[in-house]
């Protein structure tokens, strides 16, 4: 049973309706509505992915292994190289360290400190598993991204366009195009855009009689839509 204060609203809103004072909800047009599916499909893949790094450092730990002190990338060629070969049983940290390519070379010796670890079973089982894991989705996000491009056919002018704002790539164009569409005229202003989207400025106030706190961000932006956030918050800062 709803509360009486749902009811009553439930019933205002259902007289607002019927006397055509409800203005409609913003809903794309297919396209777009296609076109966002797949870009918060390859968000979600590419937050998965940031996972299996995270669970692949944290199995280093582990391991007492300090491959991440040293290389600034461990899913580099070097550090493949040699994750590669921890799975596949090599544990001498001198033959390890010798696998470093580039700019890594001069590290040798701190890479052989960093790669005197603890290595057991589980550990090769785990980081062979975790690597299998991102090779699949870094595969998927590949395969996502041509369906997207091929989706973005439409709005091509609106890509170009994006892309000449400082720090907007075609990843980012993609997903603002994905999210807002390329009608304006569904916003009144371009106020009414950012406030949609959720990049204005505000104060959200506690349910204490004279205080106020800042929102979540510290005060920096209101949190709006997570799949485009990203995107505006970079040209915001520019």
């Amino acid at each position: 049973m709803l509360p009486d204060t749902d009811v009553k609203d439930s019933e205002w809103l259902a007289d607002l309706l019927h006397h055509g004072l409800l203005k409609a909800s913003f809903i794309p047009p297919a396209p777009i509505r296609e076109l966002r599916e797949l870009t918060r499909y390859r968000k979600t893949l590419v937050q998965e992915r940031a996972s299996e790094i995270h669970r692949l450092q944290k199995v280093l730990e582990s391991a007492n292994l300090k491959l991440a002190a040293v290389a600034t990338d461990i899913l580099g060629k070097s550090g493949r190289d040699m994750l590669d070969a921890l799975a596949n049983g090599q544990e001498d940290p001198e033959v390890l360290a010798a696998l470093a390519r580039g700019r890594l070379r001069p590290k040798i010796p701190e890479l052989q400190r960093a790669l005197e670890g603890r290595v057991k079973a589980h550990h090769r089982f785990l980081i062979e598993q975790i690597l299998s894991h991102i090779d699949f989705l870094d595969q998927a996000i590949a395969k996502v991204y041509q369906e997207v491009e091929r989706c973005l056919t439409p709005f091509a002018e609106a890509i170009t366009l994006l892309e000449t704002i400082p720090c907007i790539n075609a990843i980012s164009a993609a997903v603002i195009v994905a999210e807002i569409g390329t009608d304006m005229t569904r916003f009144p202003s371009a106020k009414h855009l950012a406030s949609w989207v959720g990049v204005v400025r505000c104060i959200t106030r506690l349910n204490i009689p004279g205080t106020a706190r800042k929102n979540s961000k510290g005060g920096s932006w209101v949190n709006g839509l997570p799949h485009i956030e990203r995107s505006w918050g970079t040209v915001a800062c520019h």
